[in-house]
């Protein structure tokens, strides 16, 4: 070997690795945070320079909240808050999760935040102003770490103005009489009050205050009527951008590899709850902040129960597990259902059932496309139609409301940053390419002697994930096993999977 081949490889090694080093010292995360969420300089592994939460940038927020303006009448402004800490007992709290409509119009991820978004004919179209604590409270941030400073709002967060939460009452009493259009995000109180669409201006204020008789807001709006933000935010959130598909996609990615691998976990003596925790911590490997839900993981009779969450019961040699479970990844849910043997191999009248219901699921699947022309309850529709189907070549005789015992549900149901996403009309309006929704036919056999005796006590659901498109539909869910072949292999590890 010649030297000058060693000298000129040796130049190419240090060059090569001083490179890797200057990149590396680029990206050297600033510790502690200085601000009060993920961002590029702290958090280099997660965030990229232009974005303000992972995998979303400030130029997609922007265009949302443009959006979001230019379908509003003249003479509008948009009041929208933070969500809450919740408190499990005392002063122990529950993680923190933003509330929904507040962070996809801005990524700011801090508690006690508001927002203010009033329609100008600047070129920008809106002027926004964002209130929080600002890094203001140092004994505060001593137990909880920082929050972002009112500079690093207004140049992070592109707001127009930043200003510290307590102001935020002085300043509707300034801003709201200017306006006529006045769209209220009120907090969520309560599913009930959510459907009936109304906003609750005390709630809000008491929300913000904790003061229990002031009708500041009511006073600020004098007689205008507030409007609810939420239908108009859902309305844009409907259709997933690109950035949001590839969100969507890991995160189904992360739960399709945990249904895989909990499938190979599961064994006769184990308890429910032990698969559910299998299941979390798969999650947490890849990098998910948080289960999207409470998982079912139901064995055996269980699985009739739609909601099955106790999780608290021993798992058996031949029976079913029902497992509907899914992370949220950087903000998106993910939701995913599958049911498999405990042993590793379906029983002849556990695979007969389960392949009814997953003919009609994959029948389902197809149809998901904007060429279809179907809403929500059409599908559904279809779903009764082919699963009624399936069960008489089973040797059902299906009486009028037998299939609605068999199968209680509803198909599926837009997903999105929230679980259930909807504005309200979301199973009448006509699938679009961009949506994503859920499929997740049932099938849930009581032992009654009206059904036949072998498939008693078995109850199977397989539920995807799935992009709308113009003419096909993309399964994000697509890494969670179902086909029989691919299910059993899972459990048995012929598909190469460690349990762990």
């Amino acid at each position: 070997m010649s030297v000058h081949f060693l000298r000129r490889h040796a130049i190419f090694y240090v060059s090569a690795h001083s490179r890797s080093y200057a990149t590396e010292a680029h990206n050297i995360a600033v510790k502690p945070s200085v601000y009060g969420q993920p961002l590029f300089k702290s958090h280099p592994h997660l965030t990229k320079p232009d974005e303000i939460t992972p995998g979303i940038t400030a130029e997609e927020y922007d265009n949302r909240r443009r959006r979001l303006i230019n379908g509003l009448p003249d003479d509008s402004v948009v009041v929208s808050v933070a969500g809450s800490v919740k408190y499990m007992s005392g002063n122990i709290f529950y993680k923190f999760r933003q509330a929904s409509d507040f962070w996809y119009l801005t990524g700011f991820e801090e508690p006690e935040s508001a927002v203010i978004l009033e329609k100008t004919h600047s070129s920008k179209g809106y002027r926004m102003t964002l209130f929080s604590s600002g890094g203001t409270d140092a004994s505060k941030e001593q137990w909880d770490g920082a929050s972002t400073t009112f500079s690093d709002v207004r140049r992070i967060f592109q707001a127009d103005e930043a200003r510290h939460i307590e102001d935020l009452p002085g300043h509707l009493r300034s801003v709201l009489q200017q306006y006529s259009n006045v769209y209220v995000d009120a907090p969520p109180v309560s599913a009930r009050t959510r459907r009936g669409s109304k906003a609750n201006t005390k709630t809000l204020l008491k929300y913000l205050h904790g003061q229990s008789d002031t009708d500041l807001i009511t006073e600020s709006l004098g007689r205008i009527k507030p409007k609810p933000l939420a239908p108009e935010v859902s309305r844009l959130r409907a259709i997933k951008s690109l950035a949001e598909q590839r969100i969507m996609r890991k995160a189904a990615d992360i739960s399709g590899r945990a249904h895989a691998k909990t499938m190979r976990f599961t064994r006769h003596g184990l308890s429910e709850g032990a698969l559910a925790a299998h299941f979390d911590y798969m999650c947490s490997l890849e990098g998910a902040q948080r289960l999207a839900y409470v998982p079912v993981v139901a064995s055996g009779p269980n699985a009739l129960i739609i909601h099955y969450t106790h999780n608290n019961q021993m798992v058996s040699d031949n029976e079913l597990v029902l497992i509907d479970a899914g992370c949220e990844f950087n903000g998106y849910a993910s939701d995913i259902t599958r049911t498999y043997p405990a042993n590793g191999t379906f029983t002849e009248p556990q695979r007969d059932l389960y392949s009814a219901v997953l003919s009609a699921q994959k029948a389902l699947v197809e149809m998901c496309h904007e060429g279809s022309n179907l809403t929500l309850y059409e599908l559904h529709r279809k779903s009764c139609e082919l699963l009624r189907g399936e069960l008489m070549q089973l040797g059902f005789s299906l009486h009028p409301g037998d299939l609605e015992r068999l199968y209680p549900h509803f198909v599926g149901h837009p997903i999105g940053i929230d679980l259930h996403e909807s504005d309200g009309n979301s199973r009448t309006a006509t699938l679009k390419a961009g949506m994503v929704i859920t499929v997740e036919p049932g099938i849930y056999v009581p032992p009654s002697p009206a059904f036949p005796k072998h498939y008693h006590n078995l109850g199977i659901r397989i539920e995807d994930e799935v992009l709308v498109g113009k003419e096909l539909p993309v399964v994000l869910s697509v890494n969670a096993p179902k086909e029989i072949v691919d299910v059993e292999g899972a459990c048995q590890g012929v598909l190469g999977l460690e349990p762990y």
